[in-house]
């Protein structure tokens, strides 16, 4: 059982990975903060009942929050306006930004599920084991929404498309 004196220590160790991992969720940092703070208090509520694996379970919350929100479409619909300025980098960096950028769109287009199984397998770099456990789901729900998601992926038109003209 932990005690709530450890609560400001935890916040303060693990904020920029649940941070991260809501961006990666979301796509937006306003959001994410927010996800992670709805977190952080229902973990709050329920810290004496939470084990040793505390990230784990605020992961969960926020994964779960996430999913919540998505279903009842509480999210901005994002427009853009034109190209974005141009900035005095190496050729190099503005790729790679411009890359970054592709990914995180096609990331986007992905279910909520898809999107979570996602970011929790490759960029959080959890086991299928460790991902359905946070997603309350079996391991081949894990692989057969991971492989679902790639799929998508492989062919998301603007996002092949482009790294195919690159080469």
């Amino acid at each position: 059982m932990a005690d709530r004196s450890e609560y400001d220590a935890f916040v303060a160790a693990a904020w920029q990975r649940l941070l991260r991992t809501a961006y990666l969720l979301t796509g937006d940092w306003a959001l994410a903060e927010d996800l992670v703070q709805t977190a952080l208090m229902k973990a709050w509520l329920a810290w004496p009942r939470i084990g040793d694996e505390r990230e784990a379970y605020v992961r969960k919350i926020i994964v779960n929050a996430h999913v919540s929100w998505w279903r009842r479409r509480w999210r901005q619909v994002e427009v853009t306006t034109g190209s974005p300025p141009d900035r005095p980098h190496a050729a190099d960096q503005v790729r790679e930004a411009e890359d970054r950028e592709l990914v995180w769109q096609a990331l986007r287009r992905l279910p909520a599920r898809q999107r979570a199984v996602v970011v929790l397998r490759f960029f959080e770099d959890l086991t299928e084991a460790q991902t359905a456990e946070t997603l309350g789901c079996s391991v081949g729900t894990v692989k057969s929404q991971t492989s679902k998601a790639l799929a998508k992926l492989r062919v998301d038109d603007s996002f092949a498309a482009t790294f195919a003209r690159r080469g």
